[in-house]
């Protein structure tokens, strides 16, 4: 990036409208993990809901809200901005509260930035009439996206490699939460001693849960790589549902389903005292 280009998006990153789209998009995510884990809280109680436990089923639960479309726009916007934000530590590497990321932050910020975008688009798509990508209730687009990639040359070792890119963003996720690492993000000093012990619960519960969630998919991803079979690569609704199909299954998950709600309170929290 020439230097005229880095100083202009340095610039962009101190002003209000960017801390803005960005505490926005914390709250965005938080709501849209909430709303998964009351999706596979339902699951774990033998309900099968119309909507996938996933991001793309928590937004069209949105849409189907009261006042639905507006919310939908908000969280349009909200998601944008994270991804906007997650792009921009990628981009200029420093921001003004969190300072210097380091390379794996970076790395970890495109992804989100990615991943982030495309749940923008889903809900852009749905406002517009496109009512999202993924099937009701199913895992197909992994599995379409895994028998693409098994059809290359090589592509089971890179769908084997997904997989453990998968178990590795598990990994860390479980890391910051047994660690606490988390808390040096947020503004822990204004914090009330109150909400400062329960955005820590919140966040090492929910952290966990995530790392769990991740490792999931992780693990069905390496089987089909294994297995040259695009059947056992799975989303997060696919996973969740096969938590399921094993003894204790229902207990499992509907404890990772609370530690989902408590990520999503976690960064609804963390809108309010992310460092920017």
């Amino acid at each position: 990036m020439n230097t005229t280009a880095a100083h202009d998006a340095d610039a962009f990153v101190r002003t209000p409208a960017f801390e803005g789209l960005a505490r926005a998009g914390y709250v965005a995510r938080g709501v849209i993990y909430m709303l998964i884990g009351v999706l596979a809280f339902r699951l774990a109680q033998g309900s099968r809901t119309d909507e996938s436990t996933s991001q793309q089923g928590a937004l069209r639960l949105i849409s189907e809200q009261s006042f639905g479309r507006a919310l939908l726009v908000l969280m349009a916007i909200g998601l944008g901005g994270y991804a906007l934000w997650r792009a921009t530590q990628v981009v200029v590497g420093v921001t003004p509260e969190a300072g210097r990321h380091s390379a794996l932050d970076r790395l970890g910020a495109a992804g989100s930035a990615v991943a982030y975008g495309s749940f923008a688009a889903v809900a852009i798509s749905i406002l517009t009439g496109g009512g999202g990508s993924t099937g009701s209730g199913t895992d197909r687009k992994p599995r379409d996206l895994t028998a693409t990639a098994l059809s290359w040359p090589g592509g089971r070792y890179l769908v084997g490699a997904a997989g453990v890119a998968f178990l590795i963003v598990a990994a860390y996720q479980l890391y910051q939460g047994i660690s606490r690492r988390f808390l040096r993000d947020s503004k822990v000093a204004e914090m009330r001693a109150t909400v400062r012990r329960w955005f820590a619960r919140l966040g090492v519960v929910g952290l966990c849960a995530r790392g769990v969630a991740f490792a999931l998919i992780g693990l069905f991803v390496i089987r089909a790589a294994v297995r040259y079979s695009p059947r056992d690569a799975v989303g997060l609704d696919g996973a969740l549902l096969r938590l399921t199909n094993h003894d204790y299954g229902h207990l499992a998950l509907g404890a990772v389903a609370c530690g989902l709600i408590a990520f999503g309170a976690y960064s609804v929290a963390d809108g309010r005292f992310r460092k920017i």
